[in-house]
């Protein structure tokens, strides 16, 4: 990579590429990886065959035909077989198990050595090392070096791959005093390294100033809250993926057994991030789209997205207060009144009496381990209801009697049935028991919005298409209700299929009778030692309660910049946040130094969010490419035409990715208009939303019809704001407004 221009004045770089590195040494770089790859694949096969040598050698070692005494030294035999073969199994078990990304990551030491770090040891024929085992103390600086301490460590580099095949490298410069001129570097840590070679006193600087804020972040202890902010371009979910890789390492018992939980504002996001977070050889690290957090207690895919009014409504701690009148609602289909004939007497409780014992019950049982509590509390007051003189029975007698009814056992089942978070979370789409839930608690407008997102249908309680904001209000609701009883939960029918085989007599009490027994004091949902949450700002008040309860004894990490909010009600997630925090140990962190996006497009974003969120922290922006913002208007065409005309224009600008951001209705009519015109480096284009654009960057950068996002995003001009930061060298804008008097250009400072 060549330097960047002299830097002006105040020690910016009049011309900084930036960016990714051209596609042809990026190719060329995952070939020399490749390479290797390949030399440790063959190395491992020879060592597989040697195993399964060794593996038949122990077998031969000693046979019997069990005909005969066992000698004393027989038994010494069998002894040694069986070691040879235990030995060899185990061999085999580890060289079949770590085929999968076996080798990740690479150190280019100042010394001139190379070292690849991997999930085993593997060395050559001459017993030098090819990968080094992540575990071993030679890979501690993968985990633990940093530019501030680089510990001999120029380039750091992250190999994806895809079983045996590199498909993808991430790079970190950690020592740029000591690189040669021609050592390439890849991705986010290109940056970084032009802005590390650029020369000037003052430039030098700016890189110590990032790399001592960085460095500060990423070894800060563990414990408590760790608190990370910073704008745009700032490195903060960089910054924080390391420190996870650092504690990983630095606390291996603490947190491998206990599990590090990542997550982050979609699924695209943590597809980007997984390449910068390397595998650590363990099942220690668990990476969720904050839409599928909830996946460990429901089935839910957590990609589809609410509109933004709809949103609001479900991430409000409001909806807190309706599910829990939910719980205590009764199904539609009870009758009002328990009725039954008992010796020919009428024994009845109404309406009111049963309100008041289910209310009773919940208040110390959750509902689906209060069906037993709840049976006793009828028994009680029908008890107490009966004509005392006319029943000549005791109460155990009582008791039997009552229970034996088919009226009381209908009646109980259908009153207190085991019901699942899906099941119940779908009875919203009822307006008028919404209205009843909710009739104080929501506005009857949001009323309309929260039911028409829940269509009535009878596969609605079984579908995993909820949305994102779905998967805070589900979980909230298993917390509510308990784990459903297995017998009911399993829905076994009562015959056997046709096509059954069974290979001894199963009776139908068998089938029914549950095969464990349920906690009722067990939580669902699991638990990790350490969470890291990136985007921060986006994560609703319900969400956050949702997390909580996966990490109620954990450290935490949290990640985000309050001005590229899309969460219109700040306060409520101040509060959200003060109660998880409590009175746990708080560090916070700030990243000043915008060392990604040019100043020239970092300007006009921060004059458009300043308007709307005068309290925005805005970093400085350290990059020049000399080349201002291109702001278009589409003409009588309209705008997906205008689109791709503008993208032909930044495909042969930048020579490494661009990004499309549109509003969420208008995404799918420019992706095929783009899809249609079959444009040359379409591989190169990805068409997202402004939320899916969250924590990605892009070379050249078209938003489309920026009004159209701020009216459909509950941010607002902050969702603007995130959209108009992703570039890293291009930035151009295309209004619908024929006028040219689109309302997100008079708003700029």
């Amino acid at each position: 990579m060549t330097a960047p221009d002299e830097p002006d004045d105040d020690g910016t770089p009049a011309d900084q590429p930036g960016g990714p590195a051209t596609p042809d040494l990026v190719e060329r770089e995952i070939a020399v990886e490749q390479a290797h790859v390949d030399l440790v694949y063959g190395r491992l096969a020879e060592a597989t065959r040697t195993a399964q040598e060794v593996a038949t050698a122990g077998r031969s070692l000693f046979q019997s035909d069990r005909g005969s005494y066992v000698r004393e030294e027989d038994g010494t035999g069998l002894y040694e077989r069986d070691v040879f073969a235990f030995q060899a199994a185990k061999r085999l078990a580890v060289l079949d198990a770590e085929h999968e990304g076996l080798v990740f990551g690479r150190l280019d030491r100042t010394d001139g050595e190379v070292r690849y770090v991997g999930r085993i040891g593997v060395r050559d024929a001459d017993y030098e090392p090819l990968v080094i085992d992540w575990r071993a103390r030679a890979a501690e600086p993968f985990y633990r070096a940093t530019p501030h301490d680089p510990m001999q460590v120029v380039r750091r580099r992250v190999l994806r791959c895809q079983g045996q095949q590199v498909i993808g490298i991430e790079d970190d410069l950690l020592d740029g005093e000591h690189a040669r001129d021609d050592l390439a570097v890849v991705g986010e840590g290109a940056l970084m390294a032009a802005l590390t070679r650029a020369r000037g006193h003052t430039m030098r600087d700016i890189v110590a100033t990032i790399q001592g804020e960085q460095d500060e972040a990423i070894r800060a202890p563990y414990q408590g809250f760790t608190l990370i902010s910073g704008g745009p371009g700032t490195g903060k979910t960089v910054v924080a993926l390391h420190r996870a890789a650092y504690l990983l390492y630095s606390n291996r018992r603490r947190f491998t057994s206990g599990g590090v939980l990542v997550v982050g504002p979609s699924r695209v996001f943590m597809n980007y991030i997984e390449r910068v977070l390397p595998s650590l050889g363990e099942e220690s690290v668990t990476l969720r789209p904050v839409g599928t957090v909830a996946g460990d207690v429901v089935r839910l895919a957590g990609e589809r997205v609410d509109d933004a009014p709809t949103a609001a409504v479900k991430g409000s701690l409001r909806m807190v207060r309706v599910l829990r009148r939910l719980v205590q609602e009764p199904p539609q289909a009870v009758p009002l009144e328990l009725r039954l004939t008992l010796r020919g007497h009428v024994l009845v409780l109404r309406v009111e009496a049963l309100e008041r014992i289910r209310a009773e019950v919940l208040a110390h049982h959750k509902l689906n381990a209060g069906r037993e509590a709840a049976e006793k509390a009828l028994l009680q007051a029908l008890w107490r209801g009966r004509p005392a003189a006319e029943l000549d029975m005791e109460r155990d007698e009582f008791d039997d009697a009552v229970t034996d009814t088919a009226a009381f056992t209908m009646f109980l089942l259908a009153w207190w049935p085991g019901v699942s978070a899906p099941t119940a979370l779908a009875r919203l789409g009822d307006r008028g028991l919404l209205a009843r839930l909710a009739g104080s608690t929501l506005s009857s407008a949001e009323q309309d919005l929260l039911a028409a997102s829940y269509p009535r249908t009878a596969d609605l309680p079984r579908t995993a298409d909820w949305t994102v904001a779905d998967g805070a209000l589900l979980d909230e609701l298993v917390s509510l209700l308990g784990p459903v009883p297995e017998s009911e939960e399993r829905d076994e029918p009562l015959f056997l299929p046709d096509d059954a085989e069974y290979a001894e007599v199963v009776t139908t009490a068998d089938r029914l009778t549950p095969t464990r027994e349920v906690d009722p004091f067990a939580e669902p949902h699991q638990t990790y030692s350490h969470v890291l949450v990136d985007e921060a700002q986006d994560i609703t008040p319900m969400q956050w309660r949702m997390l909580r309860r996966r990490g109620a004894g954990a450290s935490w990490t949290i990640v985000g910049d309050p001005a590229q909010s899309s969460w219109p009600d700040a306060a409520e997630t101040d509060r959200a946040l003060k109660e998880l925090v409590g009175t746990a140990p708080v560090r916070r962190f700030r990243m000043s130094t915008n060392y990604r996006s040019p100043a020239e497009v970092f300007d006009l974003a921060a004059s458009v969010v300043v308007r709307a969120y005068p309290e925005a922290d805005l970093p400085r922006a350290v990059r020049s490419t000399g080349v201002e913002p291109l702001l278009l208007v589409a003409d009588e065409r309209g705008v997906a035409a205008g689109a791709v005309d503008a993208v032909v224009d930044l495909l042969g600008e930048v020579e490494g990715t661009v990004g499309v951001i549109c509003a969420p209705t208008g995404r799918d009519e420019v992706r095929a208009a783009l899809d249609a015109a079959a444009l040359p480096g379409a591989e190169r284009l990805a068409v997202v939303t402004s939320l899916e654009s969250k924590g990605l960057e892009y070379d050249g950068v078209l938003v489309v019809d920026p009004d159209r996002i701020v009216a459909e995003s509950p941010g607002g001009v902050r969702s603007l704001y995130v959209a108009l930061t992703r570039p890293t060298q291009r930035l151009v804008t295309l209004d619908a407004a024929g006028d040219g008097s689109a309302g997100w250009r008079r708003s700029r400072g």
